[in-house]
């Protein structure tokens, strides 16, 4: 993957996320009767500018694009004339002003609920929570998971994918207690484990099943060639497709993920190799050629696996799909559930229970925007949606200068039956300021030493 493969579907995110934040504002504002002066994506300086509507609002897109703003008539900010002083932002009542603010956080919860609702109802094609042991001691070992269960359940609660899998352990996880797997052996045997989840630190740099000692099951990939590369290695050496390999290196090869383990770290190198072709032995050298694999040096030759039997495929994919109103619900409680989750992530986070190292900035956004986009639709729309949330949820922190911040204001208003003074909201302007630019500080040192160690 190139630069631009990570680029481009960021930038796509990150452009429809801040749209949809900035309407919320911008048409709450607008039928609450306040004259809306500039909807801009991005700070700073304008790229590109317009002005149209009844109102002449300037449409923008700025030079820094990390955010956006809905600039709104408003007398602190400058004079207004006396016929349009009813349209001013500060002359609204508390209750529309609290609208006005809270449309945006609200407007990204709605986009995560349309698209998982899409998604929900249109179905995707999902990796099965059907799993294997890691190698070596672990919880799920000491659980008794065997290779090959396929989890449905974790205390009473459907799992479908190996999403969901994750998602529901990571939720239990922050609870450090046992929980109960429902599991369908390979053979079909309905079976039940005890997965103890106390003392599992969470932590975004270790995948949290992985670490209890699960993997993606997957079958057995017998060695055999089914595709050839013009020119690779393979080639050069007379294999051909159909060809199967008995021995690489003077070791034999029980499966595939052993052939490509031995070409990774032989670039460069002879390779002899035992074929197998129509009955008959056949003995070739392969040189792998080096390939650069994410900052790595690799060997490859240039073969790709021959295609599994149907059966595998339906073992490890399902089509997850619902009706239309089931959709809806299970995209509400998604949505939910993530902001739940975030929240106490954040919680855990301030009290030193979970890492500071979950924190992520725009660096780590990108490189998963890129990773779900390789995927498909399907994962890319589902990391959209979770971005949302997420700006959703950081938006409504109660810190000044976020939109939390002037909903607390409006609260406190509501409650003491007036405005909270002027030098009360300077002093929060510069903590909140503060409080924020630590925030990113953490998630971009967080991005370099994530770059930094690979």
């Amino acid at each position: 993957m190139n630069l631009l493969d990570y680029l481009l579907p960021f930038a796509a995110a990150l452009g429809l996320l801040i749209l949809v934040h900035e309407l919320g504002h911008y048409l709450v504002a607008r039928w609450c009767g306040v004259k809306v002066l500039r909807f801009s994506i991005g700070f700073g300086k304008p790229l590109l500018a317009w002005r149209g509507g009844r109102d002449r609002t300037e449409w923008a897109l700025a030079a820094f694009p990390l955010g956006g703003y809905v600039k709104m008539l408003d007398e602190r900010e400058g004079e207004v004339a006396a016929h349009e002083v009813h349209r001013a932002f500060n002359r609204q009542s508390v209750y529309r002003r609290f609208a006005i603010v809270a449309a945006g956080p609200l407007a990204n919860f709605i986009l995560a609920i349309a698209l998982y609702w899409g998604l929900f109802a249109t179905g995707v094609e999902e990796l099965r929570p059907r799993v294997a042991l890691v190698e070596g001691q672990s919880i799920a070992a000491a659980a008794g998971m065997r290779d090959g269960d396929l989890v449905t359940a974790i205390d009473g609660e459907p799992v479908h994918s190996w999403q969901e899998l994750r998602w529901v352990l990571l939720r239990h996880a922050l609870d450090a207690r046992q929980v109960t797997l429902t599991v369908r052996t390979y053979e079909g045997v309905l079976a039940y484990r005890q997965l103890n989840l106390s003392g599992i630190a969470i932590d975004a740099d270790e995948d949290l099943v992985q670490r209890l000692g699960l993997q993606p099951w997957r079958p057995r990939i017998d060695p055999v060639v089914g595709q050839l590369v013009q020119g690779g290695a393979a080639e050069r050496a007379g294999v051909r497709e159909g060809d199967r390999f008995i021995e690489l290196g003077g070791e034999p090869l029980e499966s595939w993920s052993d052939l490509v383990a031995k070409v990774r770290v032989a670039g460069g190198k002879p390779l002899p190799a035992v074929l197998e072709r129509d009955g008959s032995r056949i003995e070739v050298t392969l040189v792998p050629d080096l390939t650069d694999e994410g900052g790595e040096r690799v060997g490859r030759i240039g073969v790709a696996v021959a295609r599994p039997p149907a059966g595998d495929h339906d073992a490890m994919f399902a089509v997850v799909r619902y009706g239309p109103v089931e959709s809806f619900v299970k995209a509400l409680r998604q949505t939910w559930e993530t902001s739940v989750l975030s929240l106490r992530m954040m919680g855990r986070m301030i009290t030193g229970e979970v890492s500071w190292k979950n924190l992520s900035g725009p660096v780590t956004i990108a490189d998963y925007a890129g990773q779900t986009a390789q995927l498909g639709w399907g994962q890319y729309l589902k990391f959209v949606a979770l971005i949302s949330i997420s700006l959703g949820v950081l938006n409504l922190l109660p810190i000044p200068v976020l939109d939390g911040g002037h909903l607390m204001y409006y609260t406190i208003e509501i409650i003491k039956g007036g405005p909270v003074s002027e030098r009360v909201m300077e002093i929060g302007q510069q903590i909140g300021l503060v409080l924020l630019a630590m925030l990113m500080a953490f998630a971009f040192y967080n991005d370099i030493s994530r770059l930094i160690s690979g």
